[in-house]
């Protein structure tokens, strides 16, 4: 499993975040709403220091992770983030 960040999600978090180098950027699964695998359950993320990380991708210096407790949202697909043109917000997708 790997979290797939595009070149405008990552501008994205530089923009409306202003994340810089030394950040931990966190997805998680959080209750109500929908996604693709779990009624009940959507994606969040947040900005937040990790206590067991499970999956990680550095960028620039920039951590975005997903908790190993969190794991099993994804069903072991690959989280892609990418940015909305029309909203100009985060949009997720999941790939085997």
């Amino acid at each position: 499993m790997e979290i797939k960040l595009s070149e405008k999600a990552l501008n994205w978090f530089k923009q409306e975040m202003e994340v810089e180098k030394g950040d931990f950027i966190r997805f998680y699964a959080r209750y109500g709403g929908s996604s693709p695998f779990h009624e009940g359950f959507s994606l969040g993320m947040t900005r937040e220091q990790p206590h067991e990380i499970g999956v990680e991708t550095v960028v620039e210096g920039i951590h975005y992770y997903i908790e190993k407790s969190d794991e099993w949202f994804f069903n072991e697909h690959h989280l892609v983030v990418d940015v909305d043109n029309s909203s100009d917000e985060l949009r997720y997708s999941y790939e085997n």
